[in-house]
């Protein structure tokens, strides 16, 4: 069945992915000796299952209905992973079961805790079902205290941790609090042995799942939820199929995304669902010299038909995007209460080149701050984008944006419809807007953007003027018919 559906007339704008070669042997957990029941860990039984399927070749690890409480485990290739409907896969938080391992974290080479599922260079890997994988984020994440009502801070309180200096910032252990400031200091000198990190090893979170190096991945199916970092994390992987999953995070969980393609190539996303706290479907590309040195594009990605309940942005390129993105086309996709629905991000000094890009069918509601979003001047802390008026000179370290298409836009509800903030020795270029219906605070307000074309914009907005151009060249505006 799945090759007829691999083989099918498609209407994609690219060929589907190369679905994972499956062996049809069967393996199931109960027979390495795990047990479920929430007493006691079943990590070594659950490996052993994933071992003994991948020294016979390959095939099918079966999770029944269940608890099943465990450490971090690792994949294997020509093996799917399947909790069936049921399922809890509760992974364990404490971190001395999660050993430190060379990883990647946004966007830049890192020393972290093993994923709870992790896979490095491997071939035809699947999860999929109907269970639900479970991250223990709770026993690794920071929580900021103006995301909280005074009593959920006091509960938070109450239950142990540490809170900073400023009473800002609540850690699950003094250990991870003070893990900040080491983990910084050894980059600073460049320290790259692994055993100088174990001191900082609960502030090192991991994301829930990380794939790294691999060709023919299936995500098809379960929950996965309640990450330590990054829910899922493809880095430089291939032939990628993300379909009918529930992503979910709590709202205000620190690097809370939901799924991050990095240097990803010919991946279709569809049908899934993101309730998340912070970026919902992003796509990356590598961070700064790093990730220019590297040059891995993001690039032959389709997303279509997926709905976003919060997150800081419903799709979203950047801000790690140094190896470039191109060839991305997003469909017929819902944000509802998201800060920001379509999100573009960058900064000075990550160079890259975002291009070939068309969002289409797109329907917002409830949007905190913008429908779509243009920032090249972003930092990365809540409240702190801006723009300026200093001219900078252009080199490999300037980033840029250009020929992006975006039709058929519908929200209701935003602080602002469009804001455009380019850089003054790069603006954005060549964006076209056909047919964008927002009922907003404020409408278009664009800085350096040459070549903006906008047809069928209709706006009903609370602040006049409602399109406002700074610094904008060959620019052409005209309204629907309607207005």
């Amino acid at each position: 069945m799945e090759m007829e559906h691999n083989m099918e007339a498609s209407p994609y704008p690219y060929p589907l992915p190369d679905i994972p070669a499956i062996p049809s042997r069967r393996f199931n957990v109960t027979e390495f000796g795990a047990e479920s029941g929430s007493l006691s860990l079943c990590t070594d039984a659950l490996q052993e299952a994933l071992d003994a399927c991948a020294k016979e070749g390959g095939g099918k690890v079966v999770i029944p209905p269940g608890i099943w409480r465990t450490g971090p485990l690792r994949l294997h290739s020509r093996i799917e992973l399947h909790a069936e409907r049921g399922a809890l896969v509760l992974f364990e938080p404490r971190a001395e079961l999660y050993p430190l391992v060379s990883s990647h974290f946004e966007g830049e080479s890192a020393i972290r805790c093993q994923a709870p599922l992790e896979g490095e260079n491997l071939e035809d890997v699947a999860i999929t079902g109907e269970g639900i994988f479970d991250g223990g984020g709770h026993g690794w994440r920071p929580v900021k205290r103006f995301k909280m009502t005074d009593d959920q801070w006091k509960a938070l309180l109450a239950s142990g941790g540490a809170v900073n200096d400023q009473e800002a910032i609540w850690w699950p252990s003094a250990e991870a609090m003070e893990g900040e400031a080491l983990v910084r200091q050894l980059r600073l000198v460049g320290e790259s042995a692994i055993e100088a990190y174990l001191p900082a090893r609960a502030y090192l979170r991991p994301a829930l799942l990380s794939l790294r190096g691999c060709n023919r991945v299936r995500l098809e199916g379960p929950t996965f939820q309640n990450s330590p970092a990054w829910c899922l994390h493809l880095q430089n992987c291939g032939q990628i199929t993300v379909r009918g999953l529930n992503v979910r995070n709590p709202w205000y969980s620190q690097n809370g995304d939901g799924l991050d393609l990095e240097s990803c190539r010919h991946a279709l996303v569809e049908d899934c669902t993101f309730d998340v706290g912070d970026d919902a479907i992003c796509l990356k590309s590598g961070k700064d010299e790093e990730g220019r040195r590297r040059a891995l594009a993001c690039e032959y990605v389709t997303v279509r038909q997926c709905t976003v309940y919060h997150g800081h942005g419903g799709v979203v390129i950047g801000s790690e995007m140094s190896g470039g993105v191109r060839a991305v086309r997003v469909s017929d996709c819902r944000f509802i209460h998201t800060d920001i629905g379509l999100r573009f991000k960058s900064a000075r000094g990550r160079g890259g080149v975002v291009e070939d890009i068309v969002m289409e069918r797109i329907y917002m509601s409830g949007i905190a701050r913008e429908a779509v979003s243009f920032h090249l001047f972003y930092a990365g802390v809540e409240g702190s984008e801006g723009s300026d008026e200093q001219l900078c000179e252009v080199t490999e370290e300037t980033p840029v944006f250009r020929d992006i298409t975006l039709r058929d836009l519908d929200c209701t509800g935003a602080a602002t419809a469009l804001l455009i903030n380019g850089l003054p020795e790069r603006p954005l270029e060549r964006l076209t807007i056909e047919r964008f219906a927002a009922d907003t605070v404020h409408g278009v307000v664009a800085r350096y953007a040459d070549q903006l074309y906008i047809s069928g914009l209709e706006l009903r907005t609370e602040i006049h003027p409602d399109i406002q151009l700074y610094k904008c060249t060959n620019e052409r505006i005209s309204r629907s018919a309607k207005q």
